[in-house]
């Protein structure tokens, strides 16, 4: 789905990282169906005091307890179904196998991937409470919950973060996730500020997305879309080329220094981009910059 991996180019990405003082490293035990949580755990062997360990849990690949979330295809060509499950003994199983994989005695944020609509919160948050007793977690977190159910989730656990969407191009979490999260000290760790990789300029209109890739279906990515935010970029590049940053750069750094944004997590494939990203952290945009941008924003109308 998301374009495969090379293991040695992954490993290398992560330590360039952590050269370069990179201290957050997070992945899901869904990534790769495992595999993601080996490659972070080769990664950071010797050098575990140096880095956050951040995984996800409730997304099970080898049952079918709680609700069907969508199929995928293994190494074999195999169809596999996803399931959403966050009930009491999946949880302490599922970390069980990570803290293995991760090779690693205490996960430092353990997050649930995805809400479970079969299992109440206060079920699957009983079973946080037990790993944060146990020590094999350190704070607990959630990933793409609403309001609500962060609400539900905290009054169990206090809940050190959450993790949601959020890009110059999707916002929708200013409207009340950003505001409680603010006003609860919940740290926001927010996935996809190049939204795809729509935000660097790359995904031009003769783009053709390989078979699997599902940006293929996303309304962002569709032709019409595509073209206006083409020309958005367009208009905002001088910006960029002021402060002599690409247009990726340009994006993570406006999603950083957002008010309430604690993080934005950018993927990577080599050291290469790992260094890409974190000259994004190097230029601080002055109130005119974000002005002009914003203007820009509200000129882009996207269809829906």
């Amino acid at each position: 789905m998301w374009g495969g991996t090379d293991d040695d180019a992954a490993v290398a990405a992560i330590e360039k990282a952590i050269d370069l003082g990179m201290t957050t490293i997070d992945t899901a035990a869904i990534y790769g169906f495992g595999h993601s949580e080996q490659i972070v755990g080769k990664a950071i062997a010797g050098k575990r005091e140096k880095v956050q360990i951040l995984t996800k849990y409730g997304m099970r690949w080898c049952c079918t307890d709680g609700e069907l979330a969508f199929e995928s295809t293994g190494d074999s060509g195999k169809c596999i179904r996803i399931h959403r499950n966050a009930r009491r003994e999946s949880v302490i199983s599922e970390c069980e196998q990570s803290l293995k994989r991760l090779g690693t005695d205490a996960i430092d944020l353990y997050q649930c991937h995805w809400r479970d609509p079969t299992t109440p919160v206060e079920e699957t948050m009983a079973a946080i409470d037990k790993l944060l007793k146990d020590g094999k977690i350190r704070a607990a977190g959630v990933s793409n919950f609403t309001v609500e159910d962060i609400a539900a989730a905290q009054r169990v656990v206090p809940i050190a973060a959450n993790q949601p969407p959020y890009s110059v191009l999707r916002r929708d979490i200013e409207r009340d996730v950003l505001p409680y999260c603010v006003e609860n000290n919940i740290g926001l760790l927010t996935y996809s500020p190049l939204q795809r990789g729509l935000l660097t300029g790359k995904v031009t209109m003769d783009r053709i997305f390989r078979k699997g890739d599902n940006r293929a279906n996303s309304k962002l990515f569709q032709p019409e879309n595509r073209r206006r935010v083409l020309e958005f970029l367009e208009r905002i590049r001088p910006i960029a080329e002021g402060h002599n940053a690409t247009l990726a750069q340009l994006a993570i750094n406006w999603t950083i220094h957002r008010p309430g944004i604690t993080v934005a997590l950018v993927g990577a494939r080599s050291p290469q981009q790992v260094e890409e990203n974190a000259r994004a952290a190097d230029t601080m945009l002055s109130e005119g910059d974000v002005g002009r941008i914003d203007d820009e924003l509200d000129r882009l109308q996207l269809e829906t």
